[in-house]
């Protein structure tokens, strides 16, 4: 009985172990995921957009809403929720909604510098702003 018991034991702390590595790789997933989701958006829809013959391009309307979509489309979903996107006429502004905290600012900025943006420090109006032609 008592040896069971050891064996029940070492199996829970083993099980456990494995829980927090897998924990860590999805973790790393995310964020793979992410870059990457970033990465293929900002190099696909550039070459293919610049292909693309004005006359056979959406209707200014259609332009505009697409435009806060392909920048909403960069981030990973809890990113994005952390975030309200805003239309002007050559740019996508892009405001927290709530305190960011540096890890989520860092990769919000990195997104955003990697399609052509930059970060606009206004005190309580700072923003991230990312021009449409990148989009």
């Amino acid at each position: 009985m008592e040896e069971e018991r050891e064996r029940i034991e070492l199996l829970t702390k083993k099980v456990d172990e494995l829980v927090v590595i897998l924990t860590g790789i999805m973790e790393d997933l995310r964020q793979v995921s992410g870059s990457l989701k970033s990465l293929t958006v900002s190099q696909f829809t550039k070459p293919i957009a610049a292909a693309v013959p004005p006359s056979l391009t959406a209707p200014q309307g259609a332009e505009k809403s697409k435009a806060i979509e392909d920048v909403k489309m960069m981030f990973p979903e809890e990113l994005e929720s952390l975030l309200s996107f805003e239309e002007r006429d050559d740019y996508v502004i892009v405001k927290p909604r709530q305190f960011l905290g540096s890890e989520n600012f860092a990769k919000i900025a990195s997104t955003v510098r990697g399609i052509g943006g930059e970060y606009i420090s206004a005190g309580k109006a700072s923003h991230f702003r990312v021009p449409k032609k990148a989009t």
